[in-house]
């Protein structure tokens, strides 16, 4: 029987030769990960297990990166708890604050998510780790306490959608415009409790950044996981991070999707999704009248080294708009020391930005940039439904890091490339 690659590796952790989709199984985990506000849930609900220890104190990821640094009395209850458990059970992967970063940038830096993995978190993005070849999904919080008990959990096998990529991007385009440009023409259900397949000759020009964007975001399509194949660069990314021996699966000639898209590369412009859903997507060059009072560079879907480097390169010698403030995010203290290494953070403060040390804290509306009733932010992030930053009465506006680079310099929504064109004339 022919099958997918998310189809092979449940299959393989499930102890079978073959599943189906909508086949229920029970599948062992390599990986649970929880951050400081959904483990706090799940350490509570720990002890109805009733195990002495986890099933395994190296398979464990504890990352307070929500509302950290602690941000009022409720978050430090939050980040003690999880302290404090991950010392009484010993977890060996516990990031304090000054060695931790954005969740889903941290684990794939730390080498520690491998190609075939199957990676549960009790976090919605935690999808992002299938640009390694891995199954990766988001977990509730009494789920993260059955997986630290047991090391297994249930699932339903996805079915799963093709989209096959030719070619490589224009210049200023990058995996966040191909992500929203996808969603944009399926919808935020378009794959609900599927696998998104990347393959195609365009798959080798898209950085493992690229990946790791587009891999992020499967949930905003509704999907159970996004999924790269792995090639020389993965292997490359896998290598150099330190990870454990990997184990490659290819999609069979032959096997199953409920879709399948072609999408030239080329064609991808740079794309903005206006409030309040990230299905509402427009060309960047659509914006140029609409004015903006905030920016936000970074999070899990683009808070990387690429993704500050080409911020870095748009904003160069230039001056945040009087009327806009800039957050700047790097998603790991790795990440913040290579930008300063480079010069990136200089180019951002003499610009006029501001430099978070990471957190999550904007993204969800937590801290570090709440927007008040009737502003409007462009940001990097993935979600920008009624509420999400701030007051229900503010807008967010979803872009790459290049696109909100070039609009926090002009004050309005504005193309990058059309932006650095007329940077050169």
């Amino acid at each position: 029987m022919k099958m997918t690659m998310t189809e092979k590796i449940l299959a393989h952790a499930a102890g079978k030769d073959f599943v189906k989709p909508g086949e229920l199984i029970m599948a062992d985990v390599s990986l649970v990960l929880g951050n400081d506000i959904t483990s706090f849930v799940a350490i509570r609900e720990w002890p109805k297990f009733g195990k002495e220890k986890v099933f395994d104190k190296d398979r464990i990821v504890l990352t307070p990166d929500h509302f950290t640094p602690n941000k009022d009395i409720k978050a430090a209850i939050q980040c003690k708890c999880m302290r404090e458990f991950a010392k009484k059970e010993g977890i060996t992967n516990y990031f304090e604050v000054g060695r931790v970063g954005i969740e889903h940038a941290l684990l794939p830096e730390k080498g520690l998510v491998t190609a075939g993995d199957v990676v549960v978190g009790a976090d919605s993005h935690t999808c992002t780790y299938g640009a390694l070849g891995a199954f990766s999904t988001g977990i509730g919080s009494t789920d993260m306490a059955a997986a630290m008990a047991t090391g297994k959990l249930w699932f339903k096998v996805p079915s799963s959608i093709k989209f096959i990529l030719h070619g490589k991007f224009r210049p200023y385009v990058s995996g966040k415009d191909l992500i929203l440009y996808i969603i944009g023409k399926i919808g935020v259900d378009g794959a609900l409790y599927k696998a998104m397949e990347y393959t195609g000759d365009g798959v080798s020009s898209l950085s493992m950044d690229d990946r790791f964007t587009i891999a992020n975001m499967a949930i905003e399509a509704g999907a159970k996981n996004g999924i790269f194949p792995v090639d020389e660069k993965t292997l490359d990314y896998i290598e150099k991070h330190g990870a454990k021996e990997p184990v490659v699966y290819t999609s069979d000639e032959g096997a199953v999707y409920d879709e399948v898209y072609e999408i030239n590369l080329e064609d991808v412009p740079s794309i903005v999704a206006y409030p309040h859903i990230p299905e509402n997507t427009h060309d960047a060059k659509e914006g140029k009248d609409i004015k903006i009072d905030q920016v936000v560079i970074g999070s899990c879907t683009n808070g990387r080294i690429s993704d500050l480097e080409i911020a870095a390169k748009v904003m160069e010698g230039k001056t945040v708009h009087p009327d806009v403030r800039v957050i700047v995010i790097p998603a790991t203290q790795k990440i913040y020391k290579e930008a300063m290494e480079r010069g990136y953070l200089s180019t951002f403060i003499d610009a006029g930005c501001v430099v978070s040390t990471p957190t999550c804290g904007p993204c969800l509306g937590g801290h570090m940039g709440i927007l008040a009733k009737g502003e409007r932010c462009v940001s990097t992030t993935n979600r920008n439904f009624i509420g999400r930053m701030g007051d229900k009465e503010s807008e967010v506006y979803l872009a790459s890091p290049a696109t909100a680079a070039a609009s926090a310099i002009t004050g309005y929504i504005t193309d990058p490339g059309t932006f650095m064109e007329g940077e050169k004339r």
